[in-house]
């Protein structure tokens, strides 16, 4: 059964509670297992805006990438995203992001799935997580999560807040 993993992610309102029932949420699509929370500063032009709290979450699924960002979407629609009305970069009641999907490299023609997600290799917030849950694991083209963390070194300041 192939292995997602899924960035979790809030800086609106009961952030903490909002990540621990979109882990409920995500074993409805397969066996999860979920990393500490994480926070971290907003990343992007909106800075004057709450920290995050940030999460990975391993996902055994049978759902294909598609299907599983279609229903990462529609949790983060329960949760009250809307993002037909929000800033980019901007606050968010719930972001699920579709890190990696086993070793798969997919890019679709509208850009709307791009596995692995362009940035992971860049963010200590989803790296941070991910190297607890899997630090061996391979971002394909980029290298091992766990190598990829320390080469961000203090650049990115995250800090572990607790446990799930």
């Amino acid at each position: 059964m192939p292995l997602a993993f899924v960035g979790l992610g809030a800086n609106i309102g009961d952030a903490k509670g909002r990540l621990r029932w979109a882990a409920r949420e995500l074993q409805s699509l397969g066996t999860v297992q979920v990393s500490s929370l994480w926070a971290s500063a907003p990343v992007g032009p909106i800075v004057h805006q709450p920290w995050f709290l940030n999460a990975v979450a391993a996902v055994q699924t049978e759902l294909g990438p598609r299907p599983l960002l279609d229903a990462l979407l529609a949790i983060e629609a329960r949760a009250g995203r809307d993002r037909s009305h929000e800033t980019p970069k901007g606050p968010r009641p719930l972001d699920l992001d579709l890190l990696l999907y086993d070793d798969l490299v997919l890019a679709e023609p509208e850009g709307k799935l791009i596995l692995p997600h362009p940035r992971v290799h860049e963010r200590a917030f989803a790296l941070a997580p991910l190297a607890e849950l899997a630090p061996d694991t391979v971002i394909p083209g980029k290298g091992r999560v766990a190598d990829l963390l320390a080469v961000l070194g203090d650049s990115q300041p995250v800090s572990r807040v607790c446990c799930f």
